[in-house]
Order: structure tokens, then C-alpha cells, then sequence
């Protein structure tokens, strides 16, 4: 295996709300795990093939492309934000949304102390400005664990807004305290259950006419949606807003 990648193993596990698991990685591979630094940063977990199981890993030249060996699967892989990194005692946090049917959500339901896998290294988009005065956080639940990380890590002085869509009002967690922050839950759309309410709500908000930021992660139809609006109505400039897709419903609400 080589140094992009590292293997880590389960250490524990702990229900956060009745959607949400956390899953606490250890292991001495963390040695070389190298944080960004950064709120939204992720990774990739990798899966065994279901019918061999191998894991089958991508070559990663020196830009980053990825390719295979000559008759090897595609990899089974899934993208998941760093919620927590504890360097000095070697533990690595992610938190997984619990739904049906996803690669990543089942094997972290059935997940216990002692599970290997094998993550590569981090990357990281949320960039904003240093002149913004303030942001505003849109994210349904697969956006959660980023926000968190975000208000951890908030400049001070910068006026926050933070828009979050759960499928139901059990499905909130305790969002770290930041100073100045406006938070406002969503119940019932999104997340699998319904059309997201995330554009709606976006569209009706006032902005601030000083410099800020929007960061928005969501589902991809709901992301789009935003996006055009930000794009062709807004005219916002490229740098003052990062909107993106973290997952695909593929059902027909």
C-alpha cells in the first residue's frame, strides 16, 4: 500500500441522534495522517469488492489522477467530511448519516471495534475571503458534521447564519457555540423524505450588502438550484461563494 493511503481501524461507536453515527477511528497509520486544518475538509473510504473481497485501490500520480491496474474492478469508494482529528491521541472521528440502501451507512451500522479500513488523505474546498464580514452555512444532513467543524473553527467577528434540513426534529444534534451565529433547523424535506426546502429558503433571505461568504452543502438537485441562482440572478462572484453536491437522490420525490 502506498503513502496515499492508510489504514486505520474502529475504535468505538456512538449513536449521535437517531440518523447520525459516529464512528472513532484509531491506529498507528494515523501516524501519518496530515489535517488541512480546514472545517470542510474529507476524505475517501475504501471497500472491499463485493464478490472478491479485495480492496481495490486506484494508482494517484503526482497530480492527483487516478487510474487502475489492467483488470482490477473500479474501486468502491465513499467521500466523508473529518468531523474530528486528535493527532496526540491518534483518533480520527467521521460521522455517517443512517439511511438504507448506501454502501458507507450500512457498513458503519454494522461497524465494531476492531473493523479495518483503509482511508487516503485529505482535501479541503472552503476558502472564503479574508475581507468577508460574514457567511451563511446551507447543508442538509450529510452537510452536518462540516458545519460543525466550521462554527469550531469560525473567525471571530464574523457574523454567521447557519441553515440546516434534517428529516425530523429528533435528527438535530447540539451544534457547537459560536458567538453571533443564527441557526435555523428544517424538518421534514430533504434527506430522502421529500424535495428540499434549502433552495426556498435561500431565495427569500436578504443578504448583507458587506463583503461575505456562502457555503452550501447538499444534495445535488438542491445544489443546483442554488447555484444557478447565485450564478445568474445574484451575479456572485466565484470567490465569495463553494456550493456542493455531497450526495444524488436517486428516487423521485
Amino acid at each position: 500500500m502506498d503513502a496515499n493511503f492508510l489504514e486505520v481501524t474502529v475504535g468505538s461507536k456512538q449513536l449521535l441522534s437517531p440518523g447520525m453515527i459516529r464512528l472513532s477511528f484509531v491506529g498507528d497509520g494515523l501516524s501519518a495522517f496530515r489535517s488541512t486544518g480546514i472545517g470542510d475538509e474529507y476524505l475517501r473510504l475504501f471497500f472491499p469488492n463485493e464478490e472478491t473481497g479485495e480492496v481495490v485501490l486506484p494508482i494517484i500520480d503526482e497530480k492527483g489522477h487516478w487510474s487502475y491496474r489492467e483488470g482490477k474492478p473500479p474501486v468502491r469508494c465513499a467521500t466523508y467530511t473529518v468531523r474530528r482529528f486528535d493527532e496526540g491521541k491518534r483518533q480520527l472521528d467521521i460521522d455517517f448519516v443512517v439511511h438504507a440502501g448506501g454502501t458507507a451507512s450500512e457498513w458503519a451500522q454494522q461497524a465494531r471495534p476492531g473493523c479495518r479500513m483503509i482511508i487516503n488523505r485529505p482535501r479541503a474546498i472552503f476558502d472564503p475571503p479574508e475581507d468577508r464580514r460574514w457567511q451563511l452555512l446551507l447543508a442538509d444532513a450529510t452537510g452536518l458534521p462540516a458545519v460543525c467543524r466550521l462554527l469550531e473553527e469560525a473567525t471571530a467577528g464574523v457574523q454567521t447564519r447557519v441553515i440546516i434540513e434534517v428529516a425530523c426534529p429528533e435528527d438535530e444534534i447540539e451544534l457547537p457555540e459560536y458567538t453571533g451565529v443564527s441557526v435555523t433547523w428544517l424538518h421534514g424535506s430533504g434527506n430522502g423524505v421529500g424535495p428540499s426546502r434549502l433552495d426556498e429558503v435561500f431565495r427569500m433571505m436578504s443578504l448583507p450588502e458587506t463583503p461575505g461568504y456562502l457555503w452550501v452543502a447538499a444534495e445535488q438537485k438542491a445544489v443546483r438550484a442554488i447555484r444557478k441562482h447565485v450564478r445568474q440572478v445574484m451575479k456572485m462572484p466565484a470567490e465569495r461563494y463553494q456550493i456542493v453536491a455531497y450526495w444524488i437522490d436517486q428516487k423521485k420525490n
